[in-house]
Formats: structure tokens, C-alpha cells, sequence
């Protein structure tokens, strides 16, 4: 049982949270509960079950059991201030029940111009023909956001940093111009936490109404499960579940016990890619072949000082401008070996994939000398990464 007095530092929490004996029993891992029909004592514990929304309390496998309420229940422990924590079988549909939960036709969405490529396609898709309206702002607008604020504002969905060119957005004067128009209206703000996750950022207490992870990255951490996840305080938690529940969203039981297992060794991951990104972003930063380095601990990455002052660590996801068109760039990734091509990201193994930032822009004007390169770090060996690197820069030199 946690102490209030002493509260737990966030590399404890990680381990404690959700094992409760009530709902893991003596063991140490809640076992898979794979159940689609929960039984009733009698008619009166039937009716009953319809009256109490709430996990912990088995009604029917769409609810969840233990396997998903010990998950759910570590995740809202890693947030100061949270309530509850409801589980999706993707990070995207996370995202998207978080907005269904606060938007309704006519309103307004005001999204980071830097957000997430699947972020934009349901708000300019799913969103626009349910009547939804949503305008991109500057990642970096920071307290100016107020001056976006309409009668029909109703949310603001916000990625910092983003995951393709990581701007760090000054999030609590976001939120604090949010909260300012109440008693004119309600704004909910939104986040996109995936990249430092409540390790390295803890959303709630600076502000943030909804945090949503896509937990296939850093939660899970080996590349075998999607999941998402949205952690809200008490004022939108009914919606935030009830929505969930009407669309019928639920992390499977099996996916929920990886997940959670994975949780386990999250600090310790995050730390090792956080090493691991930073020594390779410094030497990248020296190298004759790179513009920029696009990392929000190095003090070019726009919003470098608010990283400084918000966030405890950096996880391995980071960018770099290649000096080159993209038969440059993607001559440099075919040759790379140990990176591998693909999306996703946060597992242990390094991936890197050429990406063209002004395809996702509509407020901003994304313009650099030379390509985009993004980079996850994984476990491997620092050196043997740098040695796969040489080689893509070998093969630039040699074409």
C-alpha cells in the first residue's frame, strides 16, 4: 500500500501499480483471463451487475476482468491526479475515442500542426463528415493558442514533441489559455504523450485533461502487441468511458497481459534508449553529412528550453536532416542493415525511414536544406549502430 506521506518515485510505480491483491491475487503477474460470458449468482445479482460501471466488478467480458482493469489501473498510477485509465487496441483508436468522448458536430478541433500523419486522416476524415471542423495550429504558438479560440472551440489535441520533427510545445500555457475560458466555455486539452510517456512527462499535472499513449511503443516495448491507452481525471471520465463502451472498445486480454509485462521494464528500457539516442544524436550533429539534428535534447530542436524545464529524459526517437534529395536518403537507409524499414516504433530493435515533413503540414510551412531521417534507437550496441550509420554514409560518398 503507498504511502501519501512518502509517495513513490516513478521507477516504483512502474513495478507496484495494478497488483493489487484484490485484483492479482498472490501472484506476482495477473494471469490472462480470457472470458467473454461473466456468470451471476442469481437474477438479483444480474440486475445488480447493470447498476456499477466500474472495474473490478465482472458484468461481461467487454468490461474487461482482471487482466485489463491491474493494467489500467498501473497506468493511472503513473499520472498525478489521474482518475482512471480506459484501454484500445491501438493507439489510434485511443486517440479517437478520447476526441469522441469531448466533440460533437458543429465544433471546433484545434490540432498541433506536427501531429501524428493517422492524428490528422480521422480529424480531416472520420471528424469533417460528422460535422467536426478542425484547424491546425503552430506547435510552438505556446499562450498565443487564445488568440485561435472561437465560440465552437471545444478541444485541443496536442503532440509534443511531435513525432516526426519534434517542436517541444510549451504544454501548461497551452492548457493554462484553455482553462482561462471557462464561464465562456469548456475547452478539453488533449495529448498525445507517446514519445516520452508519464516517465519522462507526467501530463495531467501540468494542465492536460486527457493523456492517450499508443502503449504498442514504449509500454509494450517488444514489438508484438498494439495497444492504446487514455488516462483522464474525474471530470471527463464518465464520458471518456462511456464512449469506449458504446463503440464497443476493449484490449484483449491476451494483449493486456503483454502490455503489462512489458510495463515492468519500461524505466529501465526508457533509459537505455535515452542513452543510446543521445550519444548517437551528438555524434550525428558532427557529422559533414547532416544539416540538422532534430532532437529535443539538442538546443536546436525548436522548444529545447521547454524540454528543459517540463520533461525528465528523452526517449530514442529522434530525427536528422540528410544534406541530399531522397535518392539520397533513400540510398543511405537501403544500405543500413541493423535499421531496419518499418513503422512503429519503441521496440528494442533500431529502425530508420526517410519521411517528407510538408506532406503533413497545413499550418506551418516545413522548409529545410536536405531530407528528413527518422531514427528509434533501440538496445543494441551504441557502437555497432554508429558502424551501420558509417556505412549508409559510405555509400552516399561512394555514389
Amino acid at each position: 500500500m503507498a504511502d501519501p506521506e512518502h509517495p513513490q518515485k516513478p521507477d516504483t510505480k512502474i513495478i507496484t501499480g495494478g497488483r493489487r491483491k484484490a485484483l492479482t491475487g498472490a501472484v506476482v503477474n495477473p494471469p490472462v483471463w480470457r472470458a467473454s460470458t461473466h456468470l451471476y449468482e442469481n437474477v438479483a445479482a444480474l440486475n445488480e451487475g447493470g447498476n456499477t460501471n466500474e472495474d473490478g466488478r465482472f458484468f461481461y467480458g467487454r468490461r474487461g476482468a482482471p487482466t485489463q482493469w491491474s493494467l489500467a489501473e498501473a497506468l493511472t498510477e503513473l499520472e498525478p491526479g489521474a482518475h482512471g485509465t480506459m484501454l484500445y487496441p491501438s493507439g489510434v483508436a485511443a486517440i479517437a475515442g478520447a476526441l469522441l468522448a469531448v466533440l460533437q458536430p458543429g465544433d471546433v478541433l484545434l490540432m498541433s500542426d506536427n501531429a501524428y500523419d493517422p492524428s490528422r486522416s480521422f480529424a480531416q476524415g472520420f471528424l469533417k463528415k460528422w460535422g467536426v471542423e478542425t484547424r491546425f495550429f503552430d506547435p510552438l504558438a505556446g499562450a498565443g493558442i487564445s488568440e485561435l479560440f472561437c465560440d465552437r472551440t471545444r478541444a485541443i489535441l496536442m503532440e509534443s514533441p511531435g513525432s516526426l520533427t519534434f517542436e517541444v510545445s510549451d504544454i501548461p500555457a497551452i492548457c493554462t489559455a484553455a482553462k482561462a475560458q471557462q464561464g465562456k466555455r469548456e475547452i478539453v486539452t488533449l495529448l498525445d504523450n507517446t514519445w516520452a510517456t508519464p516517465y519522462f512527462f507526467t501530463a495531467l499535472d501540468k494542465g492536460v485533461d486527457m493523456t492517450i499513449l499508443a502503449a504498442t511503443k514504449y509500454v509494450v516495448g517488444h514489438s508484438d502487441v498494439m495497444a492504446g491507452s487514455v488516462t483522464t481525471g474525474k471530470r471527463h471520465w464518465q464520458a471518456l468511458r462511456a464512449t469506449a463502451q458504446t463503440l464497443g472498445q476493449i484490449l484483449s486480454p491476451d494483449d493486456a497481459y503483454l502490455a503489462a509485462r512489458g510495463l515492468r521494464t519500461m524505466a529501465v528500457r526508457l533509459k537505455a534508449h535515452e542513452a543510446s539516442a543521445l550519444e548517437i544524436a551528438r555524434w550525428l550533429s558532427d557529422r559533414p553529412e547532416v544539416a540538422k539534428v532534430l532532437h529535443p535534447a539538442h538546443p536546436d530542436c525548436p522548444g529545447h528550453a521547454i524540454w528543459r524545464r517540463d520533461f525528465t529524459g528523452s526517449s530514442g526517437l529522434f530525427s536528422f536532416v540528410l544534406k541530399g534529395d531522397q535518392d539520397s536518403a533513400a540510398r543511405f537507409v537501403d544500405t543500413l542493415e541493423l535499421f531496419g524499414i518499418g513503422f512503429s516504433w519503441g521496440g528494442f530493435e533500431s529502425l530508420a525511414v526517410p519521411k517528407r515533413p510538408e506532406h503533413y503540414r497545413s499550418a506551418t510551412h516545413w522548409a529545410c536544406d536536405g531530407t528528413v531521417i527518422r531514427l528509434q534507437i533501440g538496445l543494441e550496441d551504441v557502437a555497432d549502430l554508429k558502424a551501420d550509420l558509417e556505412r549508409g554514409f559510405a555509400a552516399l560518398s561512394a555514389a
